[in-house]
């Protein structure tokens, strides 16, 4: 349905030589150059396997503890912005390196700024985890402890 309403706003926006055909088939490259994207970061970031191993973590924890859906919502969001501030991080990398293949001091604050970005984004997921996880994490912990 909702590529239908994509369609149909590309075809009033005066698109209107394109056809549902040619719509969805450039729908499909956009996800299938996305997903490669998604691959290369995963392949040549070491922080990107990080974020991955605690994003699962934290989600068997989350199904664990029960959360509720507005706890699931911001981890969620918190995930994808970590994941979001990783790709953006990498991308810029790439360009400052296709660039300034030499060392210049503008490159480094380009990828520094970046590095920092992604250092925020984890800081603050770090924080919103404790938050979300830590109250029930403690509760069931003390009801299992007081079990023994």
């Amino acid at each position: 349905m909702l590529l239908l309403r994509s369609w149909v706003a590309a075809v009033q926006h005066g698109y209107s030589n394109i056809s549902m055909k040619s719509f969805l088939v450039s729908r499909f490259h956009s996800f299938r150059h996305a997903f490669r994207g998604w691959g290369y970061v995963l392949k040549t970031q070491q922080n990107a396997w990080i974020h991955s191993l605690v994003a699962s973590l934290v989600i068997v924890m989350g199904l664990w503890l029960g959360l509720a859906a507005r706890d699931w919502a911001v981890l969620v969001l918190t995930i994808a912005m970590v994941f979001t501030a990783e790709f953006i991080n990498t991308a810029i990398e790439a360009v400052v390196d296709l660039a300034s293949p030499t060392q210049h001091p503008l490159a480094r604050v380009g990828k520094d700024v970046g590095a920092a970005a992604v250092l925020v984004a984890a800081l603050a997921a770090i924080l919103v985890g404790l938050l979300i996880l830590g109250p029930p994490l403690w509760a069931k912990l003390q009801v299992l402890l007081a079990g023994n």
